[in-house]
């Protein structure tokens, strides 16, 4: 028993020895190790970078890209401004208002203004903000826009490019067939312009930058290419022939350049068609040929005279060529009618006679008739060629106010520009002619017929209502348009003025009535 004793104490003692050696070992070797780690990071905390044989960086001077697209919009874009206006979307009820036009739901660009300037027709009756775009044409402050931009607007704010401040813009004159329109403002110095080029030279496939402020992000570039020319049936307006663009235009651009690479603005934006709101690559631009016609006349005598001789037809059954080739015509437009009393029936022109020349210039097209007749002067005459029964005939004819000419289908009272009072009155007014005194029923009447009134005006405060005719201004007789110009022109800001007014009742009475007041000041309009 002592001796398995004895041998169990020496078995646990050599296991401890054991155990203490390799205890013993393993802390020998931690040290070990634990040095070397220690010595090589602080070889390495005490070891400086060696360098590379690379050049560092620089950061160069600015060098533009391409500096084609820069220079242009360096050139163009100061020229270009926003237009903020004031509308009233819900007119109120009475004698005052705007009648509905008939044709408006049929105006397949109506609902296209309506939501690319949010004009909803439910909305409350309340003033509301709309944004637009302009280009400046003369230093003076004269700017080319839409007229869609503008209409029915009781404040017109423009802001230059980089100016924070917003000046209160004067409307010069409309023209409804283009949807343009020329406001001024008084910026008390000189402004920069851009320059209009012809667009008759404007190629399919040329680049060329929409300027303006989509969605009120002012100085917006957007680059394209022409996509088409002449491009029509885009709105109910017949002399609305446009340059088609993929250039990006949005809410807000209307109104604004479409420039090509010589930096001349060959176009103004006005529409687009789109599935939503926004661009989808099919925008369109009037072109500048066009613009520069309405600007000059409106800047002249305040509106857009066009020639007539009053026949009308319609384009493709017109120039059908099964229909022109049985009434032996090689080509040219077939007469639908002959408005009774008009230069055409004067010139004995006929429903079914085939226009095929103007002037010696073939007609081809419906344009090929209209434009030179349009474009000609009130009173000049065009030489015409036309088929008749398989036969040849010629006529000349005098040439004619559109708006005279075709008085029934010219639209509702006041839907062609005419002579306007100054913008802070609001008063639209135009002859009264015999037609026009039969159709409002002032039959023997003298005066200037008011066509329409703008909300929230003077004349809206004076009670102005469409159908009145003005008689007198301050005692001074008017009997034209030009006689009342010149009276109003006398009225100064702060005078009294009274207008004598012939109103018809629905009784067939005609009733007269003074309308008074204070002329407003510029910043009460």
């Amino acid at each position: 028993m002592g001796e398995q004793v004895r041998e169990l104490f020496n078995w646990a003692r050599r296991r401890k020895i054991l155990a203490a050696v390799f205890v013993a070992f393993t802390l020998t070797v931690g040290i070990l190790i634990g040095s070397v780690v220690s010595g090589r990071v602080s070889a390495m905390k005490g070891l400086g970078f060696p360098g590379t044989t690379a050049t560092a960086l620089a950061v160069p001077d600015p060098i533009p890209a391409s500096n084609s697209f820069a220079a242009i919009v360096n050139r163009v874009e100061p020229a270009v401004v926003n237009i903020a206006t004031t509308q009233v979307l819900e007119r109120k009820k009475g004698p005052r208002t705007r009648r509905a036009q008939p044709n408006d739901q049929d105006d397949p660009m109506q609902d296209f203004f309506d939501r690319f300037f949010d004009g909803r027709q439910d909305g409350p009756p309340q003033a509301e903000r709309s944004l637009g775009s302009g280009v400046i044409v003369d230093k003076r402050g004269y700017i080319l826009t839409n007229n869609h931009v503008v209409e029915q607007a009781t404040k017109i704010q423009v802001q230059l490019n980089g100016d924070t401040t917003r000046y209160t813009a004067k409307l010069v004159g409309v023209d409804q067939e283009t949807d343009l329109a020329v406001i001024k403002i008084d910026a008390n110095k000189e402004l920069p312009i851009a320059k209009l080029g012809n667009s008759d030279g404007v190629q399919v496939g040329d680049w060329v930058l929409a300027i303006g402020s989509p969605f009120g992000l002012q100085a917006t570039v957007t680059a394209g290419i022409i996509s088409a020319k002449d491009r029509g049936g885009i709105g109910n307006r017949q002399f609305q022939r446009f340059l088609q663009t993929d250039a990006a235009i949005n809410p807000g651009n209307s109104g604004g350049p479409l420039v090509d690479l010589a930096g001349q603005v060959i176009g103004i934006n006005t529409a687009i068609i789109t599935g939503g709101r926004g661009y989808e690559g099919v925008g369109f631009a009037l072109p500048s040929t066009a613009a520069i016609n309405v600007y000059d006349q409106i800047i002249k005598q305040g509106r857009v005279t066009r020639g007539s001789i009053g026949v009308s037809f319609q384009e493709e059954p017109g120039t059908n060529p099964i229909t022109l080739k049985s009434l032996g015509a090689p080509h040219g437009v077939v007469i639908e009618a002959v408005e009774p009393g008009s230069p055409a029936e004067k010139a004995g022109l006929k429903g079914g006679d085939v226009i095929t020349s103007v002037n010696g210039q073939p007609v081809k097209t419906g344009n090929d008739l209209v434009n030179p007749i349009a474009q000609a002067p009130i009173g000049s005459k065009v030489k015409l060629t036309y088929m008749r029964d398989h036969a040849q005939k010629e006529a000349t004819a005098e040439v004619g106010d559109r708006t005279r000419v075709f008085p029934n289908s010219a639209g509702p009272l006041g839907d062609q520009p005419g002579e306007t009072a100054p913008p802070e009155f609001g008063l639209h007014v135009e002859e009264l002619t015999p037609d026009r005194g039969h159709r409002v029923g002032m039959e023997g009447q003298k005066g200037v017929l008011v066509t329409e009134v703008d909300p929230a005006s003077f004349a809206d405060d004076l009670n102005f209502g469409r159908g009145d005719v003005i008689t007198q201004v301050n005692g001074e007789a008017v009997t034209t348009v030009v006689e009342y110009r010149k009276a109003v022109s006398k009225l100064k800001p702060g005078q009294d003025v009274v207008f004598k007014v012939l109103r018809r009742q629905d009784s067939d009475r005609i009733l007269t009535l003074y309308l008074s007041g204070r002329v407003p000041s510029d910043n009460q309009q």
